[in-house]
């Protein structure tokens, strides 16, 4: 007994200074952090944004101390990384710890992933055949992982894929299957997969604090709004519904996707309007969403919405088609949830920010009893959660999400 004793102290001793390090890299952003391995405290995260190489924005922080970078005419995402990790990671690092290892947020997992795993080369392979899923996201995350490989060939063995889409397995056959031919399915995999799944997963969670209900007995609506949108039905505590489907392009409306769409329209454009369908695929994930709605004004929801009150402005018309879209998946969800909605949760860059989005959308969809407190959707936001309605209301929650401790509790889980 005291031997075990003093050899798990021995461990804790040897694995206080272990970090795990959090990447993801998307299709506009990468978003970095550094946990401790024992104590899952959040020491370094950052953000880089860029809509082109031509203009990288960094910000991160480190203990508390804010810092800022901007790089001009990168050529790729390479690049990116290169001074992400040399510039900025390995000094921090020389302070914070020893890394230890590499979690990676993974957008689809296509058929062959339905929880995280430690990655080699048949996850690699399995990440590359689920390209044409994800063509935004599982080109760039693959980048990432072979990117940390070369910089730290230490963590070969301890590197763990976190796939949006595990979230999601617990959808049923009438929610999953398209109606198409059914050998679409069973041969080749065609059918909705979701996605944003560790994001809903972690305000899955949070919700049982607000509303003192167990995960298992929640009914609730989940939007997450950023540049990258979807929405969740979650009845029971497993998700049952989401509107991202076989890629990350239908449902809502988003910065640069489309959303939902009839098809015939890929048949008009190509016969009609001579588009390749090279051109047609452009249009449909990077000119269309709110930067299409917008004449091209911004993909970026908090660029749009000032100028929102030009009721004659592409920007009104942009925020109106958003929201409009939004409450259509929000009034359909209702019915999936038995006759007992708990609540409606807000989370992502808009959906924890934008005080007009949230209030606009909640107009729309009354009738579930939604009645909002003007002072408190204008007060949380920026970081903090609550919720945003009246007592008297159907509860609608504030809540940032945190992707990267669920990713980090998942690596923990894997390699500890």
């Amino acid at each position: 007994m005291l031997f075990n004793y003093l050899q798990w102290l021995g461990v804790i001793f040897f694995m206080s200074n272990k970090l795990i390090l959090i990447l993801n890299c998307g299709s506009s952003s990468i978003k970095f952090s550094v946990f401790g391995f024992v104590d899952m405290k959040k020491y370094l995260f950052g953000v880089v944004e860029f809509f082109s190489f031509q203009h990288v924005h960094i910000q991160w922080q480190c203990n508390g101390a804010k810092k800022c970078k901007i790089l001009d005419s990168l050529n790729s995402l390479e690049e990116i990384l290169d001074f992400v990790i040399d510039a900025i990671l390995m000094k921090e690092l020389k302070i914070l710890g020893e890394l230890f290892a590499v979690g990676h947020r993974i957008v689809h997992g296509g058929p062959h992933f339905i929880e995280s795993v430690i990655i080699d080369a048949n996850v690699l392979r399995g990440i590359k055949s689920a390209i044409s899923f994800a063509p935004l996201h599982n080109p760039f995350h693959l980048i990432g992982i072979k990117k940390i490989f070369a910089k730290f060939p230490n963590l070969l063995h301890k590197s763990v894929a976190v796939f949006d889409t595990a979230f999601h397995q617990s959808i049923p056959e009438e929610s999953y299957l398209y109606p198409l031919p059914y050998f679409l399915y069973k041969k080749y995999g065609i059918r909705r997969y979701g996605a944003h799944g560790i994001s809903h997963s972690y305000v899955l969670q949070e919700s049982t604090k607000f509303l003192s209900k167990s995960r298992d007995s929640l009914n609730i609506i989940t939007c997450h709004l950023g540049n990258g949108s979807s929405i969740s039905a979650i009845r029971n505590g497993r998700c049952v519904d989401t509107s991202m489907g076989l890629t990350p392009l239908e449902g809502l409306v988003m910065g640069t996707r489309c959303g939902d769409i009839d098809p015939s329209i890929v048949f008009y454009l190509y016969e009609h309007l001579n588009m390749s369908l090279q051109d047609i695929k452009k249009i449909f994930t990077e000119q269309s969403g709110l930067l299409g709605l917008s004449g091209g004004i911004s993909h970026d929801c908090r660029d749009i919405e000032k100028n929102y009150f030009n009721v004659s402005s592409s920007s009104h018309r942009a925020i109106n088609v958003f929201c409009y879209r939004l409450s259509k998946y929000i009034g359909a969800y209702s019915v999936l949830m038995e006759g007992k909605l708990d609540a409606l949760v807000f989370t992502g860059g808009i959906g924890e920010n934008s005080v007009l989005i949230r209030k606009l959308t909640l107009q729309k969809v009354k009738f579930l009893n939604f009645i909002l407190d003007d002072h408190l959707n204008s007060s949380i936001r920026y970081g903090k959660s609550g919720i945003i309605t009246t007592s008297s209301s159907c509860p609608v929650i504030v809540i940032p999400t945190n992707e990267d401790l669920v990713i980090a509790k998942d690596v923990v889980n894997l390699l500890k």
